[in-house]
């Protein structure tokens, strides 16, 4: 019997869905084949599927990879391409079922490499309870003479945070994800820098990180992190995974964090806060549209596969509409329109409608073969922003005379 190995994001929702849904594809006759799911967290995915050469080994037939790493994928041959596949056997709507948003960045030639499995731009998640509370309300009005709302700005951020934050109560005002995976110190860095005016990228598409906008960006991370009064204490070892358990089990009043946390911390039956979660716009400064960001997870073959046929038709029956909308309700984000506008999912989830117009003003991060690489320079600068005491102009440029030796 032919046995199938998929890469799998770690992630409970994410495992527990595809049990289900392979579970499901075995009821539907398709029986004579085995799966074996393989959950890794970020780094370890990332090195089994590039540093040990996985999507070529012929180890494994399906991988989760997200957006940040697809063009290093492509660059090394790594993924299978689907136009064939799709030709003679498209997926239940066709490929205008998912927005062009998350359709574009799995595009080289007009040749597709991989089907959108998860998605959720970066907000800012917020609990409700905390914030409509009429007793919160009370308290903060007479702190600080302001009404209590949603913050706006990063200053209003700063006095929320410091506000809700009650070590004793194990409450704490916020919470970001610090660990140096290469991943979410860049993203948050990134929404820094596009929330005060500065952009990532020159015009020629080179990364500029000696700008205005990015010493005050890398100043507040430092400052937050340092400070001490607002932010939970595990954040420097947290990925956004923990981070977003920490909001799910009642310890965070608000988080800067992808959309998928906010509902799976609204719907989970073990969640603290279920049913008390919504999202807002992430802060920016005054005249500056609140930034978002777009990474997502697609389901990728392998070029190594030596089973592409059979791992396709999987991937082809776990796109489905329902599975999709079935990886929603176990606390994932689905990608298909028909996810986003279910009546079921939209009552479950009051602030899904929310997700469309995030779509609209999300950026993404550069389709660079080399942004894994420029991402961990980034990070590193970041760590040593958090952890020394060395200048943020320094550090810029430090990082700045690294990316240039890359290019």
């Amino acid at each position: 019997m032919v046995k199938l190995r998929f890469a799998v994001r770690k992630f409970e929702p994410f495992e527990r869905h595809l049990e289900a849904c392979w579970k499901a594809y075995q009821a539907a006759g398709f029986n004579d084949v085995e799966m074996e799911f393989v959950s890794m967290d970020l780094e370890e995915l990332y090195s089994i599927m590039f540093a040990h050469n996985g999507l070529q080994n012929g180890e494994w037939d399906l991988a989760h990879l997200n957006t940040d790493w697809l063009a290093e994928a492509y660059q090394k041959n790594g993924v299978c391409e689907l136009n064939s596949f799709l030709a003679a056997a498209p997926p239940e709507g066709g490929l205008t079922a998912w927005s062009p948003s998350l359709m574009g960045m799995q595009t080289f030639d007009s040749t597709l490499y991989g089907l959108p499995f998860h998605d959720g731009p970066e907000c800012l998640v917020i609990r409700k309870d905390l914030f409509e509370s009429a007793v919160e309300q009370q308290r903060f009005l007479a702190q600080y003479g302001l009404e209590l709302t949603v913050p706006k700005d990063w200053d209003e951020f700063l006095q929320v945070a410091e506000f809700f934050s009650r070590p004793d109560e194990n409450l704490y005002g916020t919470v970001f994800a610090g660990y140096p995976d290469g991943h979410n110190a860049v993203f948050d860095f990134c929404l820094q820098l596009w929330s005060r005016g500065g952009e990532l990228q020159a015009t020629d598409g080179t990364i500029q990180l000696q700008q205005a906008a990015a010493i005050p960006a890398l100043d507040f991370y430092r400052n937050l992190f340092k400070r001490g009064n607002a932010l939970h204490p595990q954040s420097l070892s947290y990925e956004s995974v923990q981070a977003g358990e920490a909001f799910a089990r009642g310890e965070v009043a608000m988080m800067v964090n992808w959309f998928g946390f906010a509902s799976w911390a609204h719907i989970d039956t073990h969640s603290s806060v279920r049913g008390k979660v919504d999202i807002a716009a992430i802060p920016a400064e005054e005249g500056i549209m609140p930034p978002s960001l777009n990474v997502y997870w697609l389901y990728t073959l392998a070029e190594g596969s030596r089973h592409k046929n059979l791992a396709y038709d999987f991937l082809r029956y776990a796109v489905s509409a329902q599975n999709d909308k079935s990886l929603t309700l176990a606390g994932g984000v689905g990608c298909r329109y028909s996810t986003w506008f279910d009546a079921e999912v939209n009552e479950r989830i009051g602030f899904y409608s929310k997700l469309g117009p995030l779509h609209e003003t999300a950026r993404t991060l550069p389709r660079l073969a080399n942004w894994p690489a420029i991402a961990h320079i980034i990070d590193e600068m970041v760590n040593l922003a958090v952890q020394t005491e060395r200048p943020s102009v320094k550090l810029l440029e430090e990082a700045q005379t690294k990316i240039n030796l890359l290019t």
